[in-house]
């Protein structure tokens, strides 16, 4: 890997109080993709080869303290499709999110037969409160427990939660408020898990087979919305909302063991971590994040990409979507043969990242194909034949689903793992926290003005994150790593 010089920022005392240094769980652990721990450095810089490096902080202790143990060294950097560990993560992923798809269609039916829509749309929404408003603190935990710790931690709780639902309705019929009491909990699981599930990836997988982790991580999270509803309709239909919770929560247990059973890779070895972690806060460890993003010459100016993205898709993609169908007479079908053709160009740039491992001149390919997808967007709005709005709707899907696995993919290998849980976090709170606050307006602004000119301005929303990931030099050309390259 060609490097340049780096400038190594040591002023911030106090960075490296990102997690706890234990060794008290079980799993083998695997050094870096070169056999040896290399302590990174602690400030953006430039190399020779016009590329930004990664900019890193100060690093935690000799291993990822909780989330450490002691194996075998690993041999030659292989293909993640091919890594048993990987697989495994591969296999907990896919059931996480099988048992998510079938706990909120069951939800959403208990809901709508225990109360008013209203009621089911409130027990509905209950979760997205704690949600937004604990998600930066669940990357603080992420970074300083480990993430496999919070994964298994929170998998468990709702594996718990739901099958303890199930009996309570087998056993009668609660009111709305236990519906709603599970929605809640289950809000401030997810603010912990996801940033959690974003910094897992590095400590399973070498540094060079993130973009491909990327990849099977789209591809596994497609598999659990396209068979997850199904699968939930059936549980409801052969045995009421009960069953249906029943299999979520045996999803989630199914999660279990293949994440107990992963080998965690150390993180990069600092002697002064201990002690910069005892006098840290959580306090103190969420502004240390802040300020290592703000700081960083790739993430920082990834963050606002991701959010004006977001922000633009989600409104002609939901509230926009069904408005859309009606309008042209498609109907509920025409809604699942426009999101079907969406997910399809998705998984198939999943499906890219997973086989190639590597895309050339990322961050410019990622802002131009967020681009072209938001001329994609705005067209939708304006096509009347449903065949053609699928056909649209997978180029969309085509364009800025790659935008969005290269965003990931981006993420994964410029960030500090010690940082990985905050700087997840953040780029969740704009796709769920922030982004989410646009369907009332997206849906009060189609109804004054019709869809094409609310559709037309979201796509310049999403174009404008393409344009500015253009115009910031370094994030322009970022680059994914190659085989065999290290951090």
């Amino acid at each position: 890997m060609r490097r340049g010089s780096r400038t190594a920022d040591r002023t911030r005392d106090g960075d490296a109080g990102a997690s706890v240094a234990s060794a008290d769980e079980g799993g083998a652990v695997e050094p870096s993709a070169g056999g040896e721990a290399v302590r990174p450095a602690t400030g953006p810089s430039g190399s020779a080869a016009g590329r930004p490096a990664p900019d890193r902080g100060p690093a935690p202790g000799p291993a990822d303290g909780p989330d450490a143990a002691v194996g075998p060294a690993p041999g030659a950097s292989r293909p993640a499709y091919r890594d048993l560990n990987v697989l495994r993560w591969l296999g907990a992923f896919t059931a996480s999110t099988l048992g998510d798809s079938v706990y909120y269609l069951a939800l959403s039916w208990a809901a709508v037969r225990g109360g008013s829509p209203a009621q089911a749309g409130l027990v509905l929404a209950v979760s997205a409160v704690p949600r937004a408003l604990l998600m930066l603190g669940g990357g603080v935990v992420a970074d300083r427990f480990g993430p496999r710790r919070v994964v298994v931690v929170s998998d468990a709780v709702r594996a718990l939660v739901v099958l303890g639902l199930a009996a309570v309705l087998v056993a009668g019929s609660p009111g709305l408020w236990v519906l709603g009491a599970v929605a809640f909990v289950f809000g401030v699981v997810d603010a912990l898990f996801m940033p959690a599930v974003g910094a897992l990836p590095p400590r399973i997988a070498p540094h060079d087979q993130l973009a491909r982790v990327q990849g099977m991580r789209g591809l596994a999270y497609r598999v659990g919305l396209v068979l997850g509803a199904p699968l939930g309709g059936l549980a409801v239909t052969l045995g009421g909302p009960a069953t249906a919770f029943g299999v979520a929560g045996l999803l989630f247990a199914l999660s279990l063991p293949l994440l107990l059973t992963l080998r965690i890779r150390p993180l990069p070895a600092s002697g002064d971590a201990p002690a910069a972690q005892e006098r840290s806060s959580p306090l103190r460890d969420l502004t240390d994040g802040l300020r290592y993003l703000r700081r960083h010459r790739v993430l920082g100016p990834l963050m606002i990409v991701i959010a004006l993205s977001d922000l633009g898709f989600v409104g002609p993609f939901n509230v926009g979507l069904a408005v859309l169908a009606d309008a042209r007479g498609w109907g509920a079908s025409g809604i699942g043969w426009v999101l079907a053709g969406f997910g399809t160009g998705a998984a198939a740039t999943s499906l890219l990242l997973t086989v190639r491992g590597h895309v050339p001149r990322a961050g410019a390919v990622k802002a131009w194909t967020l681009t072209l997808g938001a001329a994609a967007i705005a067209a939708l709005a304006y096509v009347p034949q449903l065949p053609v709005a699928v056909a649209v709707a997978l180029a969309v899907g085509l364009l800025a689903g790659l935008s969005g696995s290269l965003c990931g993919s981006l993420v994964q290998t410029q960030c500090d793992p010690a940082y990985l849980g905050r700087v997840t976090a953040v780029s969740s709170f704009f796709s769920l926290g922030v982004a989410p606050l646009s369907f009332p307006l997206t849906g009060a602004a189609i109804g004054l003005w019709g869809p094409g000119p609310v559709y037309v301005a979201c796509a310049a929303i999403c174009a404008a994150g393409g344009v500015y990931g253009l115009c910031v030099p370094a994030l322009r050309r970022a680059e994914l790593p190659k085989a065999g390259e290290t951090p």
